[in-house]
């Protein structure tokens, strides 16, 4: 009965989401839309689309037993990186705002950087697994380095500073979780602020942007206008916001409004009523998630639990990331909000993920 609730629960918070997606999509992207393609409906029409695709995957992934994924894990992980790789072929990566960050079959575009996100997952809980007693060992803890450096490496040079930073904290969280000891957890941590740092300062535009972030109206015609523009949105909404389809800043002052920005978006059409009811939304499709990782625990079945630990905590990553920056407390990333923001391969991934956390949780009855 239990997991059958829990089913329920995941399953209608993220139809609930995808929904609430499809409204803020559509309602954000319309001028954008208007302008650029002489059809309102272009950026909604197209998110439709992907939905419609991902339930396709959705359904695939529920099918694909669990264990099936934790045999193959390597593959998948060779599969993300020859599309990572792939990207800097002539011909094949399609350039976007100065970051060769995509792969275009035929109408859609292809981010590898998702899919790599979505592999990682699934190789690291294998690794946690069939590793579980050198985790702690210098060799058991270099080997699943190695990998994130190769990846993070390929991502980092598209450049996609957001993806780079997500994929290694889910790696730096993952193995925290399978067992490494505190004094290996604070090496990854050094390790990674000492390469976020060289980041920042090898890209000048990298340090204007940590710093506009600190006063966005000292610049705001230049590095300062997204995140101005974004609290300008916020304050604008208030507590019940302006009405869906009122937004002011989305008519051309607030890029990526159907993107990175669209929590701005909806807080000024649905107010902080309308975005507190969100994060809540996300609050009941994770809390479910997590049940279903300790259930795996508790049935000995740790790759599960691990994937599905994983699984929440990067959904959960992005979200805050995303609304930190939309909220002026993060420096602006690309990062999109999961089920809601505009596009193919984010969204895509995030329902193959949800259909694998559906399948364990069905899994799990069957053992004791």
């Amino acid at each position: 009965m239990e997991l059958k609730s829990n089913n329920f629960q995941i399953l209608f918070t993220f139809v609930l989401l995808l929904i609430f997606g499809e409204i803020m999509v559509l309602s954000s992207s319309m001028v954008r839309a208007e302008s650029i393609y002489d059809n309102p409906f272009f950026f909604a029409s197209r998110q439709a689309i992907f939905i419609s695709i991902g339930f396709i995957i959705f359904c695939f992934f529920l099918l694909i037993p669990s264990d099936f994924l934790r045999k193959f894990d390597w593959l998948l992980l060779i599969l993300s990186l020859i599309l990572l790789v792939a990207l800097f072929f002539p011909g094949v990566g399609t350039e976007v705002n100065g970051s060769m960050r995509w792969i275009r079959f035929g109408p859609i575009n292809i981010q590898p950087s998702e899919v790599a996100k979505f592999c990682m997952l699934i190789y690291i809980s294998g690794y946690c697994v069939r590793r579980l007693e050198e985790i702690s060992s210098t060799s058991g803890f270099l080997r699943p380095l190695f990998v994130l450096t190769l990846f993070a490496s390929l991502i980092l040079i598209q450049p996609d500073y957001g993806s780079t930073a997500i994929l290694c904290l889910i790696v730096m969280v993952l193995l925290f979780f399978a067992g490494i000891s505190f004094y290996q957890f604070l090496i990854l941590i050094t390790l990674f602020l000492i390469l976020g740092a060289i980041a920042i300062f090898l890209e000048p535009y990298r340090l204007i942007r940590l710093l506009s972030f600190i006063d966005p109206f000292e610049d705001i015609q230049d590095s300062g206008w997204q995140l101005a523009q974004s609290l300008i949105s916020l304050g604008q909404g208030g507590w019940f916001g302006l009405g869906l389809g009122n937004s002011i800043q989305k008519n051309l002052f607030l890029p990526e409004a159907h993107t990175d920005f669209i929590f701005a978006i909806l807080v000024e059409e649905l107010g902080i009523i309308g975005g507190v009811c969100l994060i809540l939304i996300y609050v009941f499709l994770l809390s479910s998630i997590f049940k279903v990782s300790f259930e795996s625990f508790n049935k000995i079945r740790p790759f599960q639990g691990y994937l599905c630990f994983g699984i929440g905590f990067l959904i959960s990553l992005q979200v805050i990331l995303n609304i930190g920056v939309n909220i002026g407390l993060l420096p602006t990333k690309g990062l999109t909000l999961p089920f809601i923001s505009y596009g193919g391969t984010s969204l895509l991934v995030m329902m193959s993920l949800i259909a694998i956390v559906v399948r364990i949780n069905n899994e799990n009855k069957f053992y004791k």
